[in-house]
């Protein structure tokens, strides 16, 4: 039961990241700028995870708050740094795509430093579901996203949160997850402090000026795809290990799309492409690579011998 609830926490999560990806990018840098967004996403969420924390204090060790402010750095500051500036200059769909990099990224780390077994049917679930996903992805634009600056970003986003589901692994199983959570997003809201962007974007906004829709978006971005997903996300991990974590991002450029479809629908922003047979072929395909990697292995029966 606790193995399936993870598998649905991860589900929302990429659910909730999937629709950010268009939410987000209506408003930047229209009305806020990246970083002031970013610093109004972290300290936010960073605020709500303390409140719930001052119920349910557990003491950390000196150790492990260097750990935890290794996170903090890249499942954080870094990790949304990137990712913001990098979806204010490229497409919801290209941004979706190069995320998809992410459980290449941490297959190999895992067999690096975590000294993980991989078995082969997973390392041709990530085949299968990366190559599906950039396939997918592709029909979407026909632009030179691969060389864009705003791309870029994203993958060095990815880099960062491939570390940061390396690095907060350990911590899950001495810690409850909201613990490890707070003292993430407290190093990390420390790095945004630092980066000198953060602060000269808030000015520029005119909060006088903002429609109660446009206030919507912005709680939503930091409730709704800040505070709950990396709470659920630390939640999930508890029991699955990072790789099958991070195949869930396979589902982002449908996602994405799929909103990307309902957003044109319904008059907003439109960032709509044509559904097409191979789209749907490639849904397929992503999924079949989801389910590959996070099949449990099969166990041998004990065979009982006789003495």
């Amino acid at each position: 039961m606790q193995l399936l609830k993870s598998h649905a926490a991860l589900l929302a999560v990429n659910l909730l990241y999937g629709i950010n990806y268009l939410v987000a990018k209506g408003l930047m840098p229209g009305v806020i700028g990246a970083n002031g967004f970013i610093f109004l996403r972290v300290s936010g969420a960073t605020i709500l995870f303390w409140i719930l924390f001052s119920f349910r204090f557990e003491k950390v060790t000196k150790k492990d708050l260097i750990l935890l402010a290794l996170c903090g750095v890249f499942g954080v500051g870094v990790n949304q740094l990137f990712f913001f500036n990098g979806l204010m200059r490229t497409s919801p769909v290209n941004a979706s795509v190069f995320m998809v990099i992410t459980p290449i990224l941490v297959l190999i780390l895992s067999l690096i430093f975590l000294k993980e077994t991989i078995r082969k049917v997973q390392i041709v679930g990530v085949v299968i579901g990366a190559s599906a996903a950039v396939v997918f992805s592709l029909q979407n634009t026909a632009d030179s996203f691969a060389t864009s600056l705003g791309d870029l970003f994203i993958f060095f986003n990815a880099v960062s949160y491939a570390i940061y589901l390396i690095l907060v692994k350990p911590l899950m199983s001495r810690y409850n997850a909201l613990t490890v959570i707070t003292w993430v997003f407290t190093f990390g809201l420390i790095v945004v402090l630092i980066w000198p962007y953060s602060f000269s974007e808030l000015p520029l906004v005119e909060w006088n000026e903002l429609s109660g829709t446009t206030v919507s978006k912005v709680i939503f971005v930091i409730i709704g795809v800040t505070f709950l997903p990396y709470l659920l996300m630390v939640y999930a991990m508890k029991n699955v290990s990072a790789t099958v974590a991070s195949v869930y991002i396979y589902i982002q450029p449908i996602l994405a799309t799929f909103f990307v479809y309902l957003y044109s629908i319904f008059g907003l922003e439109d960032y709509s492409r044509d559904i097409s047979v191979v789209k749907l072929i490639c849904t397929a395909l992503i999924f079949a690579g989801v389910y590959l990697v996070i099949k449990p292995a099969k166990v041998n029966p004990e065979i009982k011998t006789s003495h």
